[in-house]
């Protein structure tokens, strides 16, 4: 049977430094060297992570299906595909409602693409690319959305992505960045959700080490409202989820 991968910080020593993002700590997955069977394990459990803590029914009703129903089809753009599951899902739902949406999901890590390439159907297409790359080549989206892509960033490369994303979203579309709100009540629910499974179903992946990364390099809500230029507002979601927001929801709260 694989065993769990990677090593984590004691539990109370973690909880001491979470006031604090963690700019230094690395997930084991951003390794280029990364064992490729645990990269595999672990981008086919993200499904499992994601249906609970990404909550995708909750972000097409939110975010996605608004902008299908006032048009005669809409164009999403993922950003920092993962394994693919989450955007498929959504993908899932607008079929579900007799809407047309077409999803483009992009990584600059050839590694997530393949991973992701699983899901390749109608309607749903992945790349090797950047924010960057789309925008040099005029593409514009209805959505423009993310998920756990902020807490990878630095200050100049989440103002970058923020910039970015603002070109791409079309008019009357909206750009939504999803990510985990740091807090010790996160950490300690994702590290006592996780543990019954860290020696069977996620053994041999990153999923247990790198989810608690994630949550020590995430920013709070205030934080991020600090760091946002004008247009764009932080909101809280369920459960320790934040979301950057910009385009028409702005406009129409």
């Amino acid at each position: 049977m694989p065993r769990p991968a990677g090593r984590e910080p004691g539990l109370l020593h973690a909880l001491a430094t979470l006031d604090h993002r963690d700019v230094v700590a690395r997930e084991l997955m951003d390794d280029p060297d990364a064992d490729p069977a645990a990269l595999e394990r672990t981008f086919h459990r993200f499904g499992l992570v994601n249906r609970l803590v990404s909550r995708p029914a909750a972000v097409y009703e939110e975010w996605v299906r608004p902008r299908l129903a006032t048009t005669h089809g809409a164009r999403l753009l993922d950003v920092g595909v993962g394994g693919g599951d989450l955007p498929y899902r959504i993908l899932q739902l607008a079929e579900r409602d007799g809407l047309r949406l077409e999803v483009v999901a992009i990584d600059p890590d050839e590694r997530a693409v393949a991973a992701a390439s699983r899901f390749a159907t109608r309607g749903f297409r992945t790349r090797v690319a950047t924010t960057a790359d789309l925008v040099a080549e005029g593409e514009t989206f209805d959505v423009v959305w993310s998920n756990h892509v902020l807490h990878h960033l630095g200050a100049v490369e989440l103002g970058a992505l923020l910039a970015d994303t603002e070109r791409l979203v079309a008019p009357g579309g909206i750009g939504v960045h999803g990510d985990i709100e740091r807090s010790r009540g996160a950490y300690v629910g994702f590290w006592a959700a996780t543990l019954p499974f860290a020696w069977n179903v996620f053994a041999g992946s990153f999923i247990r080490p790198d989810g608690l990364t994630s949550i020590r390099r995430s920013h709070t809500v205030p934080e991020l409202a600090r760091a946002l230029p004008g247009g764009w507002r932080v909101k809280r979601s369920f459960p320790s989820r934040l979301e950057l927001v910009w385009g028409s929801e702005i406009a129409d709260g």
